[in-house]
């Protein structure tokens, strides 16, 4: 406790050179921190808008989720065949073991509108069997959803968002009220529950109808349609993943070894790519970081050097009254890890704030990145040992008799 008074002690003296000491310990923690927070909160706000897919379920669709390649991979992928409603039957003959298979076909840009009500022109439209509703996490807060009959049947019917069932029927229940898209008559069965926003982009901006009704009013190959494939659990999920892409390669006549002409996508895969892209800013953030944290590590040693050079007649006393090698030693270490600390504390503290408020202005939901947090200690209390070690051996080495005599 002695040896801990006497470093503070000598840090509150020397207020102005422990100042210049910390900040360079700051920058470092503080640009490392701030880089983490950011890429934390995009990652969750991500994850979060891309598990819209349920519970061991993957997509098969006609592009890939992520383009590469530059301008011409669009066009490439563009000219790939159109997955179809009998591509979907087909799949769901060849896959038994699945747990569910749906498919859903989308248009974007419409209008609803309910007596002098209306939405923006901007409303996303789905055509989709019964089984979607699982597979994509779609959960039913009143009313009901359609089932394999009202597909047979091409019923009129429709099931909204909670965005647009709010515009439309605010102050009404929508339950078994009549509204228009593109010249169609369809009348609302169910409202969805609200599944949130990502970067301040609403999910609840859609509206759903029979697959069947949906090509019935736009036709049947006005868009690629996406496939949702449900395994029962997760020990069966990247199975049934291989198998499903075998069969569509059967499907759609791939010959052996030629590339996939459709796309697979899950949380997990989209997830992976998320964090291939933010890893080289990362990465970056750290080496900034450390070569702040190095220049400040030498700042430190050059600090403390002084502060032995100073104080050489006072470890003299000590030494002259009993003092041992590692009582000095000690003293002088735990200044550097003192100081290295505090640097963190403030660091961190300042880039969670900092990553957090810009991460505020791409409507991501607040995080704390407590692994770097961790990390960030850590180097601390390296920077602080290795720094402060030199300077420390060299105040417990010191001969007292020289020492005293210091002036």
């Amino acid at each position: 406790m002695e040896i801990l008074r006497l470093a503070l002690s000598s840090l509150r003296v020397n207020k102005l050179r422990s100042s210049l000491t910390i900040l360079g310990i700051v920058v470092g923690i503080f640009s490392i921190i701030t880089i983490s927070t950011v890429i934390e909160m995009l990652q969750n706000s991500i994850e979060s808008g891309v598990s819209q897919l349920g519970k061991n379920t993957f997509q098969i669709q006609k592009f890939p989720v992520m383009l590469e390649g530059g301008h011409g991979a669009r066009a490439k992928y563009r000219n790939r065949a159109d997955l179809t409603i009998e591509h979907y039957e087909r799949l769901k003959t060849l896959l038994p073991e699945a747990k569910s298979i749906g498919a859903e076909q989308w248009n974007f840009g419409k209008v609803f509108k309910y007596l002098s009500n209306e939405t923006n022109p901007n409303v996303s439209f789905c055509g989709a069997t019964h089984e979607s509703f699982e597979n994509n996490n779609w959960v039913i807060s009143s009313g009901r959803v359609f089932n394999e009959r009202d597909l047979h049947r091409y019923e009129k019917i429709v099931i909204l968002g909670a965005d647009v069932a709010k515009t439309l029927f605010e102050y009404q229940d929508p339950i078994g009220k009549e509204l228009r898209v593109d010249g169609y008559k369809l009348k609302v069965i169910g409202v969805l529950e609200s599944q949130g926003a990502v970067f301040g982009q609403s999910q609840d901006n859609f509206a759903v109808t029979p697959i069947t009704t949906f090509q019935n009013i736009y036709g049947k190959r006005n868009r690629s349609i996406n496939i949702t494939v449900t395994a029962w659990d997760k020990e069966s999920y990247d199975e049934l993943i291989d198998r499903a892409t075998g069969a569509m390669r059967i499907i759609r006549k791939v010959p052996p070894g030629e590339d996939d002409d459709f796309g697979i996508f899950s949380n997990a895969s989209i997830l992976e790519q998320i964090n291939d892209i933010t890893a080289g800013t990362r990465i970056g953030s750290i080496v900034v970081g450390m070569i702040a944290l190095l220049a400040a590590g030498v700042g430190i040693m050059n600090i403390m050097l002084v502060t032995v050079t100073e104080r050489t007649k006072e470890i003299g006393i000590r030494k002259a009254v009993g003092a041992k090698k590692s009582n000095v030693l000690f003293q002088f270490l735990f200044e550097a890890i003192f100081l290295s600390q505090i640097g963190g504390f403030i660091g961190i503290v300042l880039g969670v704030i900092a990553g957090n408020l810009a991460g505020s202005f791409l409507n991501a939901a607040v995080a704390i990145p407590l692994d770097w947090i961790i990390i960030g200690v850590i180097l601390c209390v390296i920077i602080g040992v290795t720094f402060g070690t030199y300077p420390a051996y060299k105040a417990a080495n010191l001969d007292p008799i020289e020492a005293l005599r210091f002036e």
